[in-house]
Order: structure tokens, then sequence, then C-alpha cells
């Protein structure tokens, strides 16, 4: 039987490899560290060329502001307070007005299965976009034909998505299921 015994005052120990990985680590890390200062950099640099730009539209905003505020002083002045009004009702009405009813349902039949029937349209609403929504009435014998016309209106590129807010089914004096849909219509104001 032998017995190693090792009497130097320093053991022998394999420490190479763990200085070879180590080092690496280390020149990974150093690599990605330089990586990292350079994309900061790089950021601040974008940075001052956002807020330079931001500076300069913000003080056009304040130069439009200021040119509106005047306006509308010029425009809330007693003298001019009737002009205004009218105006404002003109324009209104105008704006009403420039919905076609026919091409609205021409557009309308066009997406309409022949088995729905169109029940009633109420006066379309324009908001401050110019965006028209629609509120109208649809009937039919069984619900399918009614899922086949939101199908096809959602696919249509002249009307939105679709809001289905009410259904009634059939009764003895209305043989029809009742249907209240909300869509938004892009027709050209």
């Amino acid at each position: 039987m032998r017995i190693q015994i090792n009497l130097a005052s320093e053991p022998f120990r394999r420490d190479r490899p763990m200085l070879v990985a180590s080092t690496a680590c280390g020149v990974v890390l150093l690599a990605l560290l330089g990586v990292l200062v350079f994309l900061i950099v790089s950021e601040r640099g974008r940075q001052t060329e956002t807020r330079a730009a931001v500076a300069k539209l913000n003080s056009e905003l304040r130069t439009i502001s200021a040119e509106q505020a005047k306006l509308d002083g010029t425009l809330h002045q007693p003298m001019n307070a009737e002009v205004l009004e009218r105006s404002l009702l003109l324009n209104s009405l105008i704006q009403r007005k420039s919905i076609s009813w026919t091409k609205l349902y021409a557009d309308i039949e066009g997406v309409k299965p022949d088995n729905v029937r169109l029940i009633q349209v109420r006066l379309p609403q324009v908001n401050s976009r110019n965006e028209v929504t629609l509120d109208m009435e649809v009937g039919a014998k069984d619900q399918g034909p009614v899922i086949e016309f939101l199908k096809r209106l959602q696919d249509s590129p002249l009307f939105g998505p679709t809001n289905l807010s009410r259904q009634s089914p059939p009764t003895q004096n209305e043989p029809l299921w009742r249907f209240r849909v909300m869509v938004s219509y892009a027709q050209k104001l």
C-alpha cells in the first residue's frame, strides 16, 4: 500500500482553467461596458436633438395659441356675438347637409344581404373630427343574416367597427328580430 504525502508548503492546485475562464469573462464584461457607454453617449446626443425639436414646437404652439386667443377675443366682442352665433349655426347646418342620404343608402345596400331589412336610420352624428356615426335599426327573420350583415359592415372600407347596442326577439305584432347597430361611416364630407 502506497500513501501519497505532499510535504510542500503550498500544495499543487489546478487554478489555470479558473484563471483563463475568469479572464475571458472579464474581457466580455469589459466589451459590454464599452458598448453600453457608447449607447449612452449616442442616446444623450439624440436626447438633445429631441429636446430642441420639442422646444421649437412648443414655441410655435405658444405663437399659434396667442393668435387664436386674439382672434377669439375679437369674435367674442359684443358687437360680433350675433355674427359668431349665425356663423356657428350655418356651419353646423352645412355640415349636416353635407351627408348625402342617397350615397348613404347606396353604400348600405352594397353590403346588406337580401334577407336583412333596413328598418330605420337615425340622423347621422358628426363629431369634431368630422367622423360620421350611423345609428340604424335592422331586422331579419332569424339572427344569422344580421350577423352576416355586421361582418360585411366591418370588412367594408366605407364602414368601421360595429356596435350592437340592442336586440329584440320577434313578437306577435313584429315577426322580425330587430337589432340596433351603431357604425362609423367614412363618407367624405
